[in-house]
C-alpha cells in the first residue's frame, strides 16, 4: 500500500502563505521559505501597529485641540484642566472633531470651561 503524504493539505498550507505574501517585493512574494519569514514579520507589525494606531490618533487629536485652543487664548492643558473642574466630559476624539468641523461649538465649549 502506498504511503499517504496528504499533498492536498500541504499544498493548501503553502498556497495560504503565498497568498498572504502576494505583492511582496522579489522573492518575498513567490519563494515559500522567504515568504514565510516575510509573512511572519508582517504579522508582528500588524499586531504591534494596531496598538500604536491608538497612540498616534490620540496625539493627532491632542494636537488639533491644542491648535484650536490657542486660537481662543488658552492651551490644551489649561483647557482640559478647566473642563475637568467643570465636569465637562467630552472625549478628545469628539473635541478634536468639533475643533475642526464646528469651530463655533468648540468656542462654546471653551467658553463654558473657562467661565
Amino acid at each position: 500500500m502506498p504511503r499517504a503524504k496528504n499533498a492536498v493539505a500541504s499544498r493548501a498550507r503553502r498556497k495560504k502563505i503565498l497568498k498572504r505574501a502576494k505583492g511582496y517585493w522579489g522573492a518575498r512574494g513567490n519563494v515559500l521559505t522567504i515568504a514565510k519569514h516575510a509573512v511572519d514579520k508582517a504579522a508582528q507589525y500588524e499586531y504591534r501597529d494596531r496598538r500604536v494606531k491608538k497612540r498616534t490618533f490620540r496625539q493627532l487629536w491632542i494636537a488639533r485641540i491644542n491648535a484650536a485652543a490657542r486660537l481662543h487664548g488658552t492651551t490644551y492643558s489649561k483647557l482640559i484642566a478647566a473642563m475637568n473642574r467643570k465636569n465637562i466630559e467630552i472625549n478628545r476624539k469628539s473635541l478634536a472633531e468639533l475643533a475642526v468641523k464646528n469651530p463655533e461649538a468648540f468656542a462654546a465649549v471653551v467658553k463654558a470651561a473657562l467661565a
